[in-house]
C-alpha cells in the first residue's frame, strides 16, 4: 500500500444522535426537533447533566451549545454540522449517503396502516402460515402480546414501525431459525414490488414460552435493498483496501464493498469490538454502526435511557482514543435524528454532527456546515487516492483536515 496521509480511518455512526431541524424539517413532520440539545435540556432539569468528557475534548459542546456541557477552550477536533441532501430520514437514506448516494425518492412506510391486504396474503400463501399483528408497534410491545398465539397457533407475526421495514417475529425454538429467515426472504422479494418498497425487511427472533419472559435475541438480521449504485465502499475494497464493518453497516449495504464484517449485541459490544480493530494492523476504513441510541431509547421516547447510552459510549471512545496512531483518523457522525422528547415514534429529520480527530493535527475548530453527507465518503476516498464510482455526491475537505 501507498503512503497515505491516514493508513487507518475509523467511521463511527452514533445512530440517530441528531442536533437541531433542517429547514425542510416540517414537510417530515419534524418541527423544532433536536435530538442532542433536548436529551442535554431534560438531563440538566433533572439535576443529572449530561458527563460525556471525551466528547467534550473533542469539541461536542463548542459545535452544539448544551444545557450545562461547557465547551472548551481548546478543542482536540475539526467539527462541523451536516445536512442531509437525500429526501429521508431514515438509516439506509443516511448512511447511503455518507458514502455517496444521492436518494430522491424517500422508502415507502406503512406506519398509519399497516401493510396492504394484497401484501399480506400472499405472505401467508409462500409462508403457509397465518399473519397476525399487521401493525406499527414496538417490538417489546408486540410480543407481549401476541408471541403466545404464535406459539400456540403457528401464526407469524407480522409488523411495522415509523421506519421503512417489514418485521417478523419468530420463536427460535418453535419456528426455528432457519424457517424466520426463509420467510424474510420471501417477504424481501415480495416487497422489492414498487409500491410495497420498503428499505428493509427483519428477522426478529426471540425466546421465552410465556408473557413477562419473551426476550429478543442477537439473531436479528436485515435483509436491506442493496444500494442503488456504487458508494465509497465499492471503491475501497476493489483498489485493495480494508473495509470493515462493525454493527449493522454490513446489513444496510447488504455486503457490498465490505472485506470484513462484525456483527455487535449492542452499542457497548460495538464500540468494544472497534477498541479491538483499533490494536490491529489494518490499511483502509473500520465503519462502525451504534445502533442502540436509535432502537432503545429514540424509537421509545425514553430520554434518560438515550442519555446514559450516550455516557457509555463516551466512556467508550475514552478508551478507544488512547489506541489511535499517528496515521490514524477517526469521524463521528450520526445518519438522522430521534428526538426522545418529541410526539410519536418516528425519526426525526435533523442535521448530524461531524467530528473529525487525528493525533497528527496542528490546528482544530469549526468548519463551514456541509449541504451534504457525503463529504465523509468523499475524504476517506481522497485520503486513498480512490475515485468516486460515477454518479455519486459529495466533496472532499481532506485539505482542511490539517
Amino acid at each position: 500500500m501507498g503512503n497515505y496521509r491516514f493508513h487507518r480511518i475509523f467511521t463511527i455512526v452514533v445512530d440517530s444522535l441528531g442536533i437541531g431541524p433542517l429547514e425542510d424539517s416540517p414537510e417530515f413532520g419534524d418541527v423544532g426537533v433536536d435530538t442532542l440539545g433536548h436529551i442535554a435540556e431534560k438531563m440538566a432539569e433533572a439535576g443529572t447533566p449530561l458527563q460525556i468528557p471525551n466528547l467534550q475534548t473533542l469539541g461536542l459542546a463548542n459545535l452544539k451549545p448544551l444545557a450545562q456541557v461547557e465547551p472548551v477552550e481548546k478543542p482536540l477536533a475539526y467539527y462541523m454540522s451536516m445536512r442531509e441532501t437525500s429526501k429521508g430520514k431514515d438509516t439506509m437514506t443516511g448512511h447511503w449517503e455518507m458514502m455517496g448516494i444521492h436518494t430522491k425518492k424517500p422508502f415507502i412506510t406503512f406506519t398509519d396502516t399497516g401493510f396492504p391486504k394484497e401484501l399480506i396474503d400472499e405472505l401467508e400463501k409462500r409462508c403457509g402460515r397465518r399473519v397476525i399483528g399487521n401493525k406499527s408497534a414496538s417490538g417489546t410491545e408486540i410480543l407481549e402480546e401476541l408471541a403466545e398465539e404464535e406459539i400456540a397457533t403457528g401464526a407469524m407475526i407480522v409488523y411495522t414501525s415509523a421506519d421503512s421495514v417489514l418485521q417478523i417475529c419468530g420463536n427460535e425454538e418453535t419456528m426455528g431459525l432457519d424457517n424466520l429467515y426463509h420467510y424474510c426472504e420471501i417477504a424481501r422479494e415480495l416487497t422489492m414490488r414498487d409500491d410495497w418498497r420498503v428499505g428493509r425487511v427483519i428477522a426478529r427472533p426471540y425466546v421465552g414460552k410465556k408473557k413477562g419472559e419473551f426476550v429478543r435475541t442477537s439473531n436479528r438480521h436485515d435483509y436491506a435493498l442493496k444500494p442503488t449504485g456504487p458508494t465509497a465502499l465499492n471503491a475501497l475494497k476493489d483498489a485493495g483496501f480494508d473495509v470493515i464493518s462493525v454493527g449493522k453497516i454490513n446489513d444496510i449495504f447488504v455486503g457490498e464493498g465490505i472485506t470484513e464484517s462484525h456483527r455487535s449485541k449492542s452499542s457497548v459490544h460495538g464500540m468494544e469490538q472497534t477498541i479491538e480493530i483499533a490494536k490491529r494492523d489494518f490499511t483502509g476504513l473500520c465503519f462502525v454502526n451504534l445502533v442502540d441510541f436509535d432502537a432503545l431509547w429514540g424509537h421509545r421516547r425514553d430520554t434518560d435511557g438515550y442519555a446514559k447510552e450516550i455516557e457509555r459510549f463516551d466512556e467508550k471512545l475514552g478508551a478507544l482514543l488512547p489506541l489511535l496512531r499517528e496515521d490514524d483518523l477517526l469521524i463521528l457522525t450520526a445518519d438522522h435524528g430521534n428526538d426522545p422528547t418529541y410526539t410519536g415514534t418516528d425519526h426525526t429529520r435533523e442535521r448530524v454532527p461531524f467530528l473529525a480527530y487525528a493525533k497528527s493535527f496542528s490546528g482544530y475548530g469549526k468548519l463551514e456546515e456541509a449541504d451534504t453527507f457525503a463529504v465523509i465518503g468523499a475524504t476517506i476516498a481522497d485520503n486513498f487516492g480512490v475515485s468516486m464510482p460515477k454518479d455519486t455526491i459529495g466533496t472532499s475537505i481532506l485539505s482542511e483536515l490539517k
